[in-house]
């Protein structure tokens, strides 16, 4: 196949939000909900206790269309953002609504402060009115946060500085990111397509990609470590006021999870790291080094290298589409049919370009409109694999959107569950479609890659994320500080056989999620780990089970963030509380790595 980049690939049409940020429609919606979000708060601010029920549900009703016009508009805002970083009129566009719209929240901030601190005589009395019943999944969450609100006027405060707080560093890092250029061989590349020669098959390309890598990485370290201070400092702060115990505390509760659950799974996944990633490592690095020997071992730029063998197939955007949609309808018609709709209505931009984000992601943007789908596509399996991924993000999504804005957001602990279950599927299509046991031999070696990638070197980011927060808490840390706890907790994860020199060092800066979401990554673990179970309940079904499974899945993804991780798991007989839950998904993975060792005996 051709590179990808020479061939056509999809660029999404945003007009489903607006036709453009020049549009009209933006200010004159900005205007009206700047007067509703006063004519409210003249009226009902400081009064919620005292107003009946079937007011609350109208107010409720109010708030969250509000809320939908004004998240029209930021999602169309950051998706711009994210096609093109490198235009100046697009960030400045970005930053301009990210402003107007802290405004008009603040405003509006009293509903969910004053909602949320209703006394439980009086909650008990409004659940009474079916109109405002409807939202008591949306109101359970609000209200377990109450513990840790501010005072009023200080919770506005902070909602109208974001933009110019951590907000701002945020965009300062997005933008710094999106402006390097990686030099290769005279050639002058993006972050993305220098990430994406880290799995050439040329061994060569892939050393000079990770020293193109960390050497750009290094001269922006002071940079990258001042935000990352500042990131850690702003939380620490919040943290300390509201009252939180621990760094991943107030990530644990806007997740709609416990500490406690959370502690399991990032235990159960270090104390496996040497039974799943070291011994896995350990295997590649003998395939590559051509040796049996058990001290082998390969520099870090290797490390998703393709194996020795392996022709390196790339497919075309066509037969990528085909096999995701085939994989999805094989399962059920419903999710391939919705899924077709990304395809057929331009709700993807797949190709690589300047100034695009890099990575990937699903955005849901609003019920009213629709997911869009941000890939950089290259062709490879794994790029066909996170096609899926990315595609089982966006059918849960469109599923979940009937639940309405304020409850159709899944949280973090099952937001993961659609798009690794898609990859499953599709991994199981592309094995079926293998010509050869050795083609079937690096598809499963690739699949065991991205689930180490997904859950071991997640958790180890997690751990990363721990220890410097907690550090922080003393005072900033300089680079070396922060290089050294991700150099401990790497090799903790990697094991002996990955090779991490000081050319290592400063690979911890790309990661965005360390900057725009802390503590964001333990949900992919989470999710991985969820899906290996959910998937070995769904293998040993026996057939006349299936389809109940398959209503059961389905009746999950629709239920968007009206139902904690534990109700979600229940018809499936899982209880995400019980460590063994986690050996369990854990299992599976070591399991795949027998498979592996024995084929290569």
């Amino acid at each position: 196949m051709p590179d990808s980049s020479s061939v056509y690939l999809p660029v999404w049409n945003l007009s489903d939000l607006f036709a453009s940020i020049e549009s009209p429609e933006i200010l004159t919606i900005i205007a009206e909900a700047q007067e509703k979000a006063e004519s409210l708060r003249a009226t009902y601010e400081g009064k919620l206790e005292e107003t009946a029920p079937k007011e609350l549900a109208q107010i409720l009703s109010d708030y969250e269309v509000l809320s939908e016009n004004l998240g029209r508009i930021i999602c169309h805002a950051d998706l711009m953002f994210a096609g093109n970083m490198a235009d100046a009129k697009i960030a400045q566009h970005s930053q301009t609504m990210r402003e107007k719209l802290a405004d008009i929240e603040a405003k509006l901030l009293f509903v969910e402060l004053e909602l949320a601190s209703l006394s439980e005589d009086r909650y008990q009395e409004a659940l009474k009115e079916p109109a405002f019943y409807h939202y008591q999944p949306w109101l359970r969450r609000l209200r377990a946060a109450a513990p840790y609100q501010l005072e009023a006027r200080l919770e506005q405060m902070l909602v109208e500085r974001s933009p110019s707080g951590r907000a701002a560093w945020i965009r300062l890092f997005d933008e710094t990111v999106t402006s390097l250029k990686f030099d290769f061989d005279g050639t002058t590349l993006s972050e993305a397509e220098i990430l994406n020669l880290l799995s050439s098959p040329d061994a060569k390309t892939r050393q000079k990609a990770g020293a193109s890598l960390s050497k750009i990485m290094n001269e922006n370290q002071r940079l990258f470590s001042l935000i990352i201070n500042v990131i850690a400092k702003d939380k620490e702060v919040d943290d300390r006021w509201r009252g939180f115990n621990a760094p991943v505390s107030a990530r644990n509760l806007a997740n709609d999870v416990d500490d406690a659950v959370v502690d399991a799974l990032a235990e159960a996944v270090t104390s496996r790291m040497p039974d799943i990633a070291h011994r896995y490592y350990q295997l590649k690095a003998g395939w590559m080094a051509g040796t049996s020997k058990k001290n082998a071992t390969m520099p870090w730029w290797d490390r998703n290298a393709p194996l020795k063998g392996d022709d390196d197939r790339r497919y075309s955007w066509d037969e990528a589409k085909d096999i995701v949609l085939g994989a999805f309808a094989a399962f059920t018609p419903e999710m391939a049919d919705i899924a077709k709709r990304f395809f057929d209505e331009g709700w993807i931009d797949a190709g690589m370009r300047d100034g695009k984000a890099s990575g990937a992601f699903s955005h849901p943007t609003v019920p009213s409109a629709h997911p869009y789908i941000l890939l950089n596509y290259d062709g490879k399996a794994r790029d066909v694999m996170t096609l899926a991924h990315e595609l089982g993000h966006g059918v849960h999504q469109l599923l979940a959107a009937d639940q309405g804005l304020l409850m159709a957001d899944t949280p973090l602990t099952l937001a993961e569950t659609a798009s690794v279950f898609a990859e499953m599927l599709v991994f199981r299509e592309l094995l079926a479609r293998a010509p050869s046991d050795s083609a079937r031999r690096f598809l499963l070696a690739g699949k065991i890659e991205d689930m180490l990638n997904t859950v071991v070197r997640q958790i180890a980011f997690h751990n990363f994320e721990t220890a410097l927060h907690e550090r922080r808490r003393s005072g900033e840390l300089m680079p070396d500080d922060i290089s050294a706890i991700w150099m401990d907790t790497q090799k903790q994860a990697l094991g002996p056989a990955i090779k991490l020199d000081e050319s290592y060092q400063p690979i911890w800066s790309y990661i965005p999620h360390f900057i725009h979401t802390p503590f964001y990554v333990y949900a992919y673990a989470f999710g991985d780990c969820l899906v290996n179970a959910l998937w070995q309940v769904y293998e040993t079904s026996p057939a006349s089970e299936k389809q109940q499974f398959i209503d059961n899945y389905i009746g999950l993804l629709k239920a968007g963030g009206t139902k904690r991780y534990d109700a979600a798991l229940s018809p499936f007989e899982l209880d995400a509380a019980d460590p063994a839950f986690w050996h369990k998904g854990l299992d599976m993975i070591s399991e795949m790595i027998d498979r592996l060792e024995e084929t290569s005996a």
